[in-house]
């Protein structure tokens, strides 16, 4: 089961995310969100 997790999350593209996985949506989500309020 975590095997399977693992890779969709992290390898498996999904078409609602632009053929990314939604682990890299997320992170690139985060990321963004830092840099605003260290902007802020």
């Amino acid at each position: 089961m975590g095997r399977w997790i693992t890779v969709y999350n992290h390898q498996r593209p999904h078409t609602a995310h632009g053929g990314q996985p939604p682990a890299v949506v997320y992170f690139n989500h985060i990321e963004t969100d830092q840099q605003v309020q260290a902007v802020a």
